[in-house]
């Protein structure tokens, strides 16, 4: 999948699946590049509907200069949405399309339903290892309870997640030149800025919760989530029980992703005289997130609040500390049982031995 050079959360089409449109014209004998791409940029025009009947998931929102956005709200277990984002992108014909994902998660765009979902039902120690590496103890642990949340979802409904998000960009591909944009927060961001908003009781009740979820789900309650005034009410029971949760993974997600859609809405250039003209983006998120998208669109955002993860505190630094010499001394002991040679392996480890010299007291500070 090659990425753009000017953004790291920018794809640029076409896509595999683009040579498989025949609709799309073939190129006459003796045409130069310019006039191909003036040809192309006119097929497009024509393609595009100027008052397009739309699904009632999507929101029309307006740029200064003029560009269109069309926000997609789906579910994201929701085969209905998979087709109001398909619907939308053909009938509009964008110039971009962005998608609620960040870099850390774009390999689901190119795997297919039943790798994904396998993926998303098995969660092993790698998965464990990789998210505690990538977000630290508590943001890694919380980050695999969440997974197994959409491993049930996945379970109940026999779907893989991001079907809706696999689908944009296969049509987008299918539109010359759309580009395709990541315009989501990185994940790791998200999940250490969270955990740093609970306490330690609401880290406790939040992972209580998530350990033992057994609801059955159905895909009418998935399709439920598209209705804007059922999750509105979802919402504010949400920010009852974990305010400082919806604020980290809501709220200020809301900001940063009308920041990358503003940023997409800007005019882009015609041929041949590179006119610039108001461009047409589509964005696809999650319903949960429109509102919000809708009440930021024309303020005045500050991206570098939301983009600071404050360092561990001490108690933090101890629990991690503890939660390693714990892990440390299973194996130690099992290795014990095994054999004092494997134990003095264990023990040589460079990280092992830097554990060890945390735990040890500090020395007395000189007089």
């Amino acid at each position: 999948m090659d990425q753009d050079n000017n953004s790291e959360d920018e794809l640029v089409g076409p896509s595999e699946d683009a040579s498989e449109d025949e609709s799309l014209p073939s190129r006459p004998p003796g045409l130069s590049d310019s006039e191909a791409v003036e040809l192309l940029w006119q097929v497009r025009a024509q393609r595009r509907q100027s008052s397009p009947e739309l699904p009632e998931t999507v929101t029309r929102l307006t740029a200064p200069d003029g560009s269109l956005l069309y926000l997609v709200g789906t579910a994201h277990f929701s085969d209905s949405s998979k087709k109001d984002v398909a619907t939308t992108i053909r009938a509009v014909q964008p110039d971009v399309v962005v998608v609620e994902l960040c870099q850390y998660r774009v390999s689901m765009l190119k795997m297919d339903e039943k790798t994904l979902l396998k993926e998303a039902k098995d969660i092993n120690l790698d998965k464990v290892q990789q998210a505690i590496k990538q977000n630290g103890v508590m943001s890694g642990l919380m980050q695999i309870l969440l997974l197994k949340v959409s491993a049930h979802i996945t379970e109940q409904l026999g779907m893989a997640p991001g079907g809706e998000f696999r689908e944009a960009f296969k049509q987008a591909g299918r539109v010359p030149f759309c580009k395709f944009h990541l315009g989501d927060r990185p994940i790791p961001v998200t999940f250490k800025r969270a955990i740093a908003a609970l306490s330690l009781w609401q880290k406790a009740r939040l992972a209580w919760g998530l350990c033992f979820l057994s609801d059955p789900i159905s895909k009418e309650d998935v399709e439920k989530c598209k209705q804007k005034d059922l999750l509105e009410q979802t919402m504010l029971e949400m920010i009852g029980e974990f305010p400082a949760l919806h604020q980290t993974i809501v709220a200020e997600r809301d900001i940063y992703l009308t920041h990358t859609l503003r940023q997409a809405a800007r005019c882009v250039e015609a041929p041949p005289n590179a006119q610039k003209v108001p461009a047409v983006v589509v964005g696809v998120v999650g319903m949960g997130h429109v509102p919000g998208i809708e009440r930021n669109w024309e303020k005045e955002l500050n991206i570098q609040e939301i983009m600071s993860v404050a360092p561990p505190s001490r108690f933090g630094w101890m629990l991690r500390t503890v939660l390693k010499a714990g892990v440390i001394g299973v194996l130690g002991y099992a290795c014990y049982r095994a054999g004092g040679g494997m134990g003095r392996a264990l023990l040589s480890l460079p990280a092992v031995q830097s554990l060890l010299d945390n735990l040890r007291p500090l020395p007395p500070a000189a007089a």
